[in-house]
């Protein structure tokens, strides 16, 4: 059979060569010839108009899932966050903003996060600086470096674990309790610690508090929070740490997002990690555990400087998590992958969230964990049943 001749326009001089017909269809995307840039474009238009290729188009493709479909009405937004992001300032100028205007509806963090928001709610001090500096003179002087974030090792290190140490003492905390509650019980007094110091909306765990966020960390004994908690259990401490509350309550939360009518669940992930891998796992958690019909995340969104050929991008590109039940397949195309550093995107995305979408109901996530778990309890069924 004939090959289909395509229809070219006939440049001047120029070699024409014949291909097979079809190709119209990967030649859609707009024309790549973007205006100069003047300095008066908003951040939104110019995401939009100039972050056209490579991970800036990635970017610009999640600025786009972000606010046009992950913020519906009906959908539940997790969102996981790895690397030290609350000592860079990331925690007062992006998630609070994004917890206020109900952009985040569940959380898995770092325990480090966490502990190191806690020096914002108490107006404790971190200071920009050089990763080009003398470690043994630093020990030395008393000051801690996180890469170029540097801070007084007594007046702000040691002082966090001393108001942290009071606050894990006092009686609510002498029991068992799942991550979530940890978080929250430890964000109301957090949102104490703002009002006493005036540092208002610095701590993303008092505005967690405040929005019914629940907070959980996938691994309660990898941060100086838990450090102190296994701390004060040597002097006779009450608290524990019940993981099992939280991959139950997680999964019971991306379980009555999909339930719902019209439902959908969407994950961002800032970097990788066990935090990363602990949100996606509420999927197989259902499907494969639980034996629950479930078919995936709705939508995708990583910002990661991993790579998946060394094993590093810790569960994988949403393809490799589609063989796991933890990403929809038919829902890929609503997947992202942007291999940048999230000290750059995050504040990008929020930004353009915020100018391109309204804010939204709260969904008070924490005080329905009970109501949700009653869902996954009535639909379960135990092996021989």
């Amino acid at each position: 059979m004939a090959k289909t001749k395509s229809k070219t326009k006939s440049i001047p001089g120029a070699r024409r060569v014949q291909f097979a017909g079809g190709k119209q269809r990967y030649l859609r995307g707009a024309r790549i010839l973007p205006a100069p840039i003047t300095g008066r474009e908003r951040l939104p238009e110019l995401i939009e108009r100039t972050f056209l290729a490579y991970n800036a188009g990635r970017l610009e493709e999640a600025c786009r899932l972000f606010a046009g479909k992950m913020l519906g009405e009906r959908v539940t937004v997790g969102m996981s966050l790895a690397g030290a992001l609350t000592p860079a300032g990331l925690g007062s100028s992006c998630m609070v903003p994004l917890i206020k205007a109900g952009f985040v509806d569940w959380m898995v963090s770092t325990g480090a996060n966490l502990y190191h928001d806690m020096h914002h709610a108490l107006n404790l001090p971190l200071h920009r600086g050089t990763p080009f500096v003398s470690d043994p003179e630093l020990r030395r002087v008393g000051v801690i470096r996180i890469y170029d974030v540097l801070f007084d090792a007594n007046e702000v290190l040691y002082a966090t674990d001393a108001a942290l140490r009071r606050v894990l003492a006092q009686p609510e905390f002498q029991r068992e309790m799942g991550s979530a509650e940890l978080h929250w019980l430890l964000g109301r007094y957090c949102a104490e610690f703002e009002r006493r110091s005036g540092a208002r909306d610095a701590s993303m765990l008092a505005a967690a508090y405040r929005a019914g966020v629940p907070v959980y960390t996938s691994s309660p004994g990898d941060s100086t929070i838990g450090m102190n908690v296994a701390c004060l259990e040597l002097s006779g401490g009450g608290l524990k740490i019940n993981p099992s509350l939280d991959v139950n309550e997680t999964a019971a939360i991306v379980l009555g997002a999909k339930r719902a009518r019209g439902g959908r669940s969407a994950v961002v992930l800032l970097g990788g990690g066990s935090p990363k891998n602990f949100m996606l796992q509420t999927e197989p958690q259902i499907q494969e555990i639980l034996g629950l019909a479930e078919a995936g995340h709705d939508y995708f969104l990583q910002v990661t400087d991993a790579r998946p050929d060394t094993g590093g991008l810790s569960g994988a590109t949403p393809h490799e998590a589609v063989s796991w039940g933890k990403v929809d397949p038919a829902r890929l195309p609503d997947a992202v992958v942007c291999y940048l550093d999230s000290t750059v995107a995050l504040p990008l995305l929020t930004h353009y969230a915020l100018a391109r979408h309204r804010p939204r109901k709260l969904k008070r996530l924490y005080g329905r964990r009970e109501e949700l778990l009653g869902r996954v309890r009535r639909e379960y069924r135990p092996p021989g049943l």
